[in-house]
């Protein structure tokens, strides 16, 4: 997610203060995942100095001074094309997941335990996202929904990899130690 373009999202309607977009973006954007306060401050920090957004005021009613901020004409170009842009589709061909499969079969550790863990750690996270769904709001039910969907395609994949690594293991020979491995030819010179 691009913290950068939710702020400029947040700002649209109307100037706020980094406090405000940090409990607006833990609301809509990252229930489960507040982000830090220094993360705000930061990437108003940068939004500001590329023009997106400017210091619309201050205001000191209780605690310290608060600075608000405003999205710019540029800031609303910005957040507009980055709407229009297609993301690239996910996930990439490095996924983590595979990268432990094939580590195990290259090292000779046993694939199907690191396949129950990960399918029981899948589980889990998809009960806690179940019991979130049923009583959350709109948005964040179609962000638990989000989240379980791509669960389950994971689950179809660990599935589908739990019965093809005897055919893997054939196609990935385990990595020898150094000692076994040929020394690379030399040429000397005389």
């Amino acid at each position: 997610m691009s913290t950068a373009h939710a702020l400029l999202g947040l700002l649209e309607p109307a100037p706020r203060h980094g406090y405000a977009l940090k409990r607006m973006f833990d609301r809509y954007f990252a229930p489960d995942r507040p982000l830090a306060f220094g993360q705000v401050y930061a990437t108003l920090g940068r939004l500001e100095r590329d023009g997106n957004v400017v210091v619309a005021g201050t205001d000191q009613a209780e605690g310290p001074e608060r600075r608000f901020f405003a999205i710019t004409g540029q800031g609303s170009q910005t957040l507009a094309s980055w709407l229009a842009e297609p993301i690239d589709p996910e996930p990439h061909l490095q996924a983590t997941l595979f990268t432990k499969v094939t580590l195990a079969v290259l090292t000779g550790r046993p694939v199907t335990q690191l396949l129950d863990a990960q399918r029981h750690a899948h589980l889990a996270r998809m009960r806690e996202l179940t019991t979130l769904r049923r009583t959350a709001s709109l948005p964040n039910a179609l962000l638990a929904d989000y989240a379980l969907f791509h669960l389950e395609a994971d689950l179809r994949w660990i599935e589908l990899t739990a019965a093809r690594i005897g055919e893997l293991a054939n196609q990935i020979p385990p990595l020898l130690p150094a000692e076994e491995l040929a020394p690379p030819h030399r040429e000397t010179v005389e």
